[in-house]
């Protein structure tokens, strides 16, 4: 590619997003966006070129903020990744709380819901841009005592898959990417007993997201990629 792509990380704040943004920071413009200022300043306060902006995805106001200081920044957005989000589980649904699925809906599907459209008009505008949505392997098949988020990831996967119907042809890749049980500390803290060795690097995932959002997968189009390692 000719010019340094524009990338809007979602959820940069945490153990995947920060691998993520590692993956495009040799060779593209980065705004990296979560909730809590002070991570982003932890993590990203000395590299260049990128752009520190505290957003709250349930909120399209400021999605709509995210967005014009971006494009006045750097004056495009080439690439949106998706990764923040949230787990509950560990309880059946007859004993999960009431609202275990809207809150699980709202973190997962609903965020992706609006940051695709808070991205939306600009790459239409510029006749292309790369999507790229981390779900989760749980949503190809619900388990036991994670029924709401696996249906709220099953919800992101098939939002992705039908937004990739409406936009391919305006050159707009937008692809999902499944990852099973990832190396992260809070899973470590989460799991003290699990053998991390079979997760999944959050190095390796950030690796397929980097490929979603380059030339290389400019004919892929609605994929829903697996990234398991041995989980």
């Amino acid at each position: 590619m000719s010019e340094m792509q524009v990338a809007v990380i979602t959820g940069a704040g945490g153990a995947l997003g920060h691998a993520v943004a590692a993956a495009f920071h040799d060779d593209a413009r980065l705004v990296v966006t979560d909730r809590h200022h002070d991570r982003l300043e932890a993590a990203y306060g000395s590299w260049p070129e990128t752009l520190l902006v505290t957003a709250d995805l349930g909120d399209t106001a400021s999605l709509a903020a995210l967005t014009a200081t971006a494009l006045e920044r750097f004056g495009r957005i080439d690439v949106l990744v998706n990764v923040a989000g949230g787990f509950r589980g560990g309880k059946s649904l007859a004993e999960a709380p009431a609202d275990e699925l809207d809150v699980l809906l709202a973190m997962n599907a609903r965020s992706v819901w609006n940051a695709c459209r808070a991205v939306l008009p600009t790459m239409l505008r510029q006749g292309g841009g790369k999507i790229v949505t981390i779900a989760s392997l749980n949503a190809l098949a619900g388990g036991a005592n994670v029924a709401a988020y696996s249906a709220s990831k099953a919800a992101t996967l098939r939002l992705c898959e039908g937004l990739s119907a409406e936009v391919r042809a305006q050159g707009i890749n937008v692809n999902c990417v499944l990852p099973g049980t990832m190396d992260t500390p809070a899973n470590r803290a989460a799991m003290p007993d699990a053998d991390p060795k079979r997760w999944v690097d959050v190095r390796a995932v950030a690796d397929v997201v980097r490929f979603l959002a380059s030339d290389a997968a400019r004919a892929v189009h609605g994929v829903a990629l697996p990234v398991v390692g041995l989980s």
